[in-house]
């Protein structure tokens, strides 16, 4: 057998999978078609194809004989036969499909790449720390264009129902990762955009922050001015209840955005969801919040620090203050608390509690001609706010009148 193939001029198919995993002497084997079974003096064996590309005569390795099987080397050397006779470059196709990613090292560039984009480092943090639970321990070795929708599919099962909002957002970062897969030509397709039909359907009632009714927020303030935390916490958590501000704007708040002795507050569009910047009037009470924070400043520009020099007050720390207090609801949940007070104990008209929440007026033609921020009816209704949520306030049922 040996001799046969080392010395046939052409043959075909002259090797077997037996002779291939038994042969030790070393030599090159002709199996046919430029196909050679190469055995080294230490043993091992690897295929080598002798082929025409472009009209240079070249040898290519096809790989370990321990990893690559007869019939498989004689698919490839079959296909790079094929596609060097039509003028293509199977050394390069080699080159290129060697240079594509697994999953996990797709998945860590896309992360890469994105992180500058990312306003919450939370959110980054969180893209790459779920794909490394769920995601990598099943397809993060594969390579991303062999990742199929049944591969998607294993890593999302398990969760689906048990972690419903965790497997939406796991399905959402691996379809990110292979949309830029395609964009670099690796693969054709995105296995996780239509394999819903495939799952189960979620519950999708909606749920909402809690919030605490209206009526009730002067007695949350009474709790928390005699509460035990700390006294920025403390300012920071009235300060977002009487602005209706989100807390991420709150918490990072500069004293080079606010005017003291005008009352106002202005909040760079970068630090915005609708990325415009914001006019926050400031109620009197407000300010007297601002100015005994100033009391406390650490010196640095932050009107609300943290304990960690330059570092702003965290959401978990004004979460926490709240459920000490023993009120279960959620720091977003005061907005609601604002408008559900603005819409039944004021006249104030739905654009202006609109404006103070900072919502983006969804209907385009209407947008374009809104070009004023109501500035001072939100003032007039800041100052209501205040005033019916003082502790010492009777909060009686009379309509507070704005216009």
């Amino acid at each position: 057998m040996a001799d046969a193939v080392k010395s046939g001029k052409h043959p075909h198919n002259a090797l077997s999978a037996i002779f291939v995993r038994s042969v030790k002497e070393p030599g090159k084997y002709n199996d046919g078609n430029g196909l050679f079974l190469k055995v080294d003096a230490t043993g091992a064996k690897r295929w080598v194809q002798r082929i025409v590309i472009r009209g240079k005569r070249t040898e290519m390795g096809l790989g370990s004989a321990d990893l690559v099987g007869l019939a498989e080397a004689r698919e490839t050397a079959r296909q790079n036969r094929k596609l060097a006779r039509s003028g293509g470059d199977p050394l390069q196709a080699k080159r290129e499909a060697e240079a594509i990613l697994t999953f996990e090292e797709a998945a860590r560039e896309v992360h890469r790449l994105h992180l500058p984009s990312w306003k919450n480092k939370k959110h980054a943090a969180q893209f790459i720390s779920t794909l490394e639970t769920y995601a990598f321990p099943r397809i993060g070795r594969l390579k991303v264009s062999d990742v199929t929708t049944a591969d998607v599919l294993a890593v999302l099962q398990p969760i689906w129902l048990e972690k419903a909002e965790t497997a939406r957002r796991v399905r959402q970062r691996i379809g990110t990762v292979m949309k830029w897969a395609v964009a670099k030509g690796w693969r054709q397709d995105n296995p996780a955009q239509n394999i819903g039909q495939a799952l189960p359907k979620h519950d999708r009632t909606p749920t909402h922050r809690k919030s605490l009714p209206y009526t009730q927020v002067a007695d949350f303030l009474a709790a928390l001015h005699e509460s035990q935390a700390g006294e920025t916490t403390k300012l920071a958590l009235e300060f977002l209840i009487l602005t209706a501000a989100r807390s991420g704007e709150v918490r990072q708040a500069v004293w080079s955005e606010i005017d003291l002795e005008v009352g106002e507050w202005k909040i760079p569009a970068k630090r915005m969801k609708a990325k415009r910047e914001h006019r926050v009037p400031l109620s009197g009470r407000a300010v007297e919040l601002l100015q005994a924070a100033k009391a406390l400043s650490d010196g640095s520009d932050l009107v609300f620090p943290g304990t960690r020099y330059g570092k702003p007050l965290s959401d978990m720390t004004l979460s926490k203050l709240t459920k000490a207090l023993g009120f279960d609801v959620d720091v977003h949940g005061f907005r609601t608390s604002f408008k559900t007070w603005a819409q039944e104990r004021t006249n104030t008209p739905r654009e202006v509690s609109e404006a103070a929440l900072a919502h983006t007026i969804q209907n385009k033609a209407e947008a374009a001609y809104a070009r004023s921020d109501l500035f001072e009816k939100r003032r007039r209704l800041m100052e209501g706010w205040g005033a019916f949520t003082r502790p010492s306030s009777a909060a009686t049922g009379v309509l507070v009148r704005l216009a």
